[in-house]
């Protein structure tokens, strides 16, 4: 069974930065498709960002140049480097990972996998 474990969450200051952690196991084959979903309160959940096996990245459009994802295999741990923090970023992050290849759309994408999530506060 795979189990995904988030940490590096926080409270930070518009402008500011975190660095998120997912650390992953319970695998034999390292998931095709790992990534960063978000809820705030009061909205519907949404996609941040995915990255392939071969190291292809997806982005919403609302964190493109600001956040980025990447993966360490060997470490078996997911990262997503969050700058430029807005108090829109202010969430739950949940760590993700599927055994198909990431969607180039999320639309109706509900990865098979998740964490428990940590949460992001940004304060204006």
């Amino acid at each position: 069974q795979v189990q995904l474990l988030e940490s590096g969450g926080g409270s930070v200051q518009a402008g500011g930065s975190l660095r998120l952690s997912c650390s992953a196991s319970g695998y034999t084959y390292i998931p095709d498709c790992m990534g960063w979903f978000r809820r705030a309160p009061g909205k519907q959940r949404e996609g941040v960002a995915t990255i392939d096996t071969d190291g292809t990245t997806v982005y919403a459009g609302s964190v493109k140049g600001r956040f980025t994802i990447s993966k360490d295999n060997a470490e078996n741990t997911l990262y997503l480097q969050m700058n430029s923090l807005k108090s829109e970023d202010t969430a739950m992050y949940y760590c993700t990972a599927d055994f198909l290849s990431c969607p180039r759309q999320w639309v109706g994408y509900v990865p098979g996998y998740w964490g428990q999530g940590t949460q992001v506060t940004v304060s204006s």
